[in-house]
Formats: structure tokens, sequence, C-alpha cells
């Protein structure tokens, strides 16, 4: 913990405003402290947002990482199925592509090479 940011909860009280400002700034944050024991952190709500966020997915993918990892692989071996497909089996667009009323682009084919 940074001593700078460490403030007992009466310190704090009398700078509440300073500190609702500073932790506005990214990666800034307030640790309160009682009896010099750590009791509350102030954050802002962004950052406390986006911290939520991140347990929240951490949550229902605990092995993203190597989840990602495998993705990429499977990417390079050309394991994939491209969206057009997905959409077409879907019924969201149809198998004749002269039909499609859709406004989805199909200038890039399945590799990511552009198509004349």
């Amino acid at each position: 913990m940074d001593i700078k940011t460490m403030l007992s909860i009466s310190d704090a009280r009398k700078k509440i405003f300073d500190i609702t400002k500073d932790v506005q700034k990214p990666n800034r944050h307030y640790t309160l402290t009682d009896k010099g024991r750590p009791k509350a952190v102030i954050m802002s709500a962004e950052q406390y947002e986006s911290w939520v966020e991140t347990l929240e997915v951490m949550k229902d993918f605990p092995d993203l990482k190597k989840d990602i990892t495998e993705a990429h692989r499977e990417y390079r071996q050309g394991k994939f199925v491209a969206i057009e497909d997905i959409l077409v089996k879907e019924g969201y667009i149809p198998k004749d592509k002269s039909k499609a009323i859709h406004g989805l682009s199909s200038r890039h084919s399945r590799k990511g090479k552009q198509r004349s």
C-alpha cells in the first residue's frame, strides 16, 4: 500500500472532497484506516464498476487466458467458422446472397482478404 494514499478515517473525513476529486484520476484510490488497520477503500465509481465487471468475467471464465491461447492457436490452424456461415445457418441471411436484404458487408472473405 502507498503511504501517501493511506489515511485514517478521521483525516479522510476532513479531506473527503479532495479525496473524491483525486480518485477520479486513473488507478487512484485511498485506503482508510482505523487504529492503523485498513478498513475501507475509496475509489472512483468508474474504477469500481470496472473491478466488478472484471471479477464477474473471471468468475464466468476461470480459464480465460488458456481459452484465449487455445482460440488463437485454432484460428492460426484455420479451425474456425466465418460469421457469414453462422448467419446463414441460423437463417439471418439467405444462402443465395444475391437475395440478401440485410446490410452485412461481403467485402472480406473468410481469411480476411478483401474481395474484388
